[in-house]
């Protein structure tokens, strides 16, 4: 793969700038001024816009490729939603200018926006209040223990130092818990990937804070004992999380503020299409049932009497600030034109298709890899490459096969209880045709498995970068920031 830089031909130019009007020199220090130019490759525009749309065809992404990530929802995100959140209405609000005297009469529209999708984020969870500030999936995580923190601290709880957490949840629980300040104990999953109730008595004690958890977990199945978990946690006064990663899963069929938990929060790009991460904007609404409701971030969008919108800072109790303004806004009003557009029906539909296409590949996946659960899955299904792996052939060689297939791997080893893990998230978005395809290259790997094992350790032949060392990109931090970024579809 060239470097621009190996593109650079003396004197040639895209842009010059004109000789400056203004003293730049005397506002710099001498010791931070360059002595010579800057090193940058000489090349013209079309040498530019050339090598970077190369560049883009080299990666994989929704919008190119199948990406069965599972447990990260790689969802497709509807153009539309993109062209609302450019709306100069939104696109060129000031934060500041809510804030301003007489500024609210000014930004009614966004106040509008962030009120609405509180209620019926209110009205799809089952909960009383949501704050819409989280940036992230794991910020909200943050929040959500803040809150619980609070409600302890409220209450004289001193002695609660303790999070449960099973061991099919996303590694951003523990880490959460103890950014928090609390400790976590970590209780196993039975045969049938819920939790081992028994274990989970065990656990429970006064010096209980509460439980995180995912419903449906991280094995891609519901917990069929989630009342008996919601009573035993509340017996201690111990509050109920629930990571919301896995919602698209149960959106107009179960809410989690009827299962018994008592604070979540929601990653938007899992159900409600927005950008998924890639160290850009998102978004983690948190939402809190009665108890926890006072404690709710601030400010808070409130609907007047007179019917305007305004801002709330009147919460003694709050944790306060959990981010800058009012969220990545942007990211809201693409969720809030999605919600518009689907409206109940549509969103059950998303739930029904995400859960059908999981069950479909996993059915006609199961006789050639071992299906951890022999149940009906959720959203996404769960296969170990045991039967693989003793012919040589991991889970790792098939994702790399994948990936000459023209299609993004599933999620590899993980969750980590499960040997030679292979996670697989088709969405509601995808066809039964390309699914289909998908299941045929599944197959394949497995009979060439069985013909040639040794031809996996040549995969992938089509991208620029082909093997890297794994280990050393994980350990060597040097080494893997300055990987370049078509490693991820590598």
């Amino acid at each position: 793969m060239e470097l621009i830089f190996e593109k650079s031909v003396e004197s040639r130019r895209g842009f010059c700038f004109g000789a400056s009007d203004v003293p730049t020199q005397a506002s710099i220090p001498s010791k931070y001024a360059r002595k010579e130019d800057a090193l940058l490759p000489q090349v013209s525009e079309l040498d530019v816009v050339r090598h970077y749309t190369l560049l883009s065809q080299k990666n994989f992404s929704v919008d190119t490729h199948f990406y069965p990530l599972g447990s990260c929802t790689m969802k497709y995100n509807p153009k539309f939603t993109e062209a609302l959140a450019s709306l100069p209405g939104f696109r060129d609000l000031h934060p500041l200018l809510a804030q301003l005297a007489g500024g609210e009469r000014w930004t009614q529209g966004a106040l509008q926006v962030l009120y609405e999708l509180e209620q019926w984020m209110c009205e799809m969870t089952g909960f009383k209040n949501f704050t819409m500030q989280p940036l992230a999936g794991a910020h909200g995580e943050l929040t959500g223990i803040m809150l619980m923190a609070a409600y302890h601290k409220s209450k004289g709880n001193t002695q609660k130092k303790y999070v449960i957490i099973p061991d099919s949840a996303h590694g951003t629980n523990p880490a959460s818990a103890a950014l928090a300040g609390y400790e976590t104990v970590s209780i196993p999953s039975n045969k049938e990937g819920g939790m081992d109730l028994e274990a989970l008595k065990a656990a429970v004690n006064e010096k209980t804070a509460g439980l995180m958890m995912t419903v449906p977990s991280t094995y891609g199945v519901f917990e069929p004992n989630i009342s008996e978990i919601a009573k035993i946690i509340h017996s201690v006064d111990g509050i109920m999380y629930y990571d919301g990663a896995n919602l698209n899963a149960l959106l107009g069929r179960a809410r989690p503020g009827d299962l018994g938990f008592d604070v979540m929060h929601v990653n938007m790009h899992k159900t409600f299409a927005t950008p998924h991460g890639g160290g850009g904007p998102g978004a983690g609404p948190v939402g809190v049932n009665e108890k926890l409701s006072r404690f709710l971030a601030i400010s808070r969008v409130v609907k007047r009497d007179d019917g305007l919108y305004a801002l709330d800072y009147d919460y003694p109790e709050s944790i306060g600030y959990i981010a800058s303004f009012y969220g990545n806004f942007a990211i809201l009003v693409r969720a809030y034109g999605y919600v518009l557009m689907l409206g109940r029906e549509g969103l059950m539909d998303t739930t029904n298709h995400a859960v059908l296409n999981a069950n479909y590949i996993m059915k006609k996946l199961a006789p050639y890899y071992k299906v951890c659960f022999d149940r009906i899955c959720m959203h996404e299904s769960v296969f170990s490459a045991k039967v693989q792996a003793a012919r040589g052939v991991h889970a790792i060689d098939i994702a790399k096969f994948l990936i000459d297939q023209k299609i993004h791997p599933p999620t590899v080893y993980f969750p980590i209880s499960v040997p030679e893990a292979i996670m697989i998230e088709p969405t509601e978005t995808e066809s039964k045709q390309m699914m289909d395809r998908f299941i045929e290259k599944m197959i394949e790997a497995d009979i060439l498995s069985q013909r040639d094992p040794a031809a996996f350790s040549k995969f992938p032949m089509t991208m620029p970068v082909e093997r890297p060392d794994e280990v050393k990109a994980a350990r060597d931090v040097k080494t893997s920031f300055f990987l370049p970024a078509v490693t991820d579809a590598a």
